[in-house]
């Protein structure tokens, strides 16, 4: 089972309805928001829909516990530190990473990733997709060097 990191890249100015319901869906509410999404039929689906302003890949073990180490919340806003961690007797950021590897990301944890504009700015247009030289749509492993930009 493949893990996706989806990350919005588009604002929400002239949208139609149901991509506006679409990204609500994938909890995507805002720009510059990251979710974690399992490989399911009904999530391709919804991927496929809201290509035009998303960009999506596969994440690696390492940048999965950069991003939880660095933007991981639990409810309340509260930072995922290791002291919140041990209080909540999830074991070690490195046991919670392979578990969201694996699709099973702790309830506790929120999973929605807040994050910021990439540093250096995009170097390609939003407005097109990777295969016509910009930044939307599928990206494969290269999502990981996006991600570290966004951190």
């Amino acid at each position: 089972m493949k893990l996706f990191l989806v990350i919005r890249i588009r604002g929400t100015m002239g949208l139609a309805p149901d991509v506006v319901d679409t990204l609500n869906r994938l909890n995507m509410p805002k720009n510059h928001t990251a979710v974690l999404l399992t490989d399911t039929p009904s999530n391709e689906g919804m991927l496929r829909k809201v290509a035009d302003y998303v960009t999506w890949g596969e994440i690696t073990p390492a940048s999965m516990e950069a991003l939880l180490e660095r933007r991981g919340r639990l409810p309340g806003d509260k930072r995922l530190t290791s002291d919140e961690i041990g209080k909540l007797g999830l074991g070690s950021l490195k046991e919670i990473a392979e578990h969201a590897m694996n699709g099973e990301l702790p309830e506790p944890i929120k999973h929605t990733f807040r994050l910021t504009p990439p540093s250096g700015g995009f170097k390609k247009s939003i407005k097109r997709h990777i295969r016509s030289g910009g930044e939307l749509g599928y990206r494969g492993d290269s999502i990981n060097e996006l991600l570290e930009k966004m951190l």
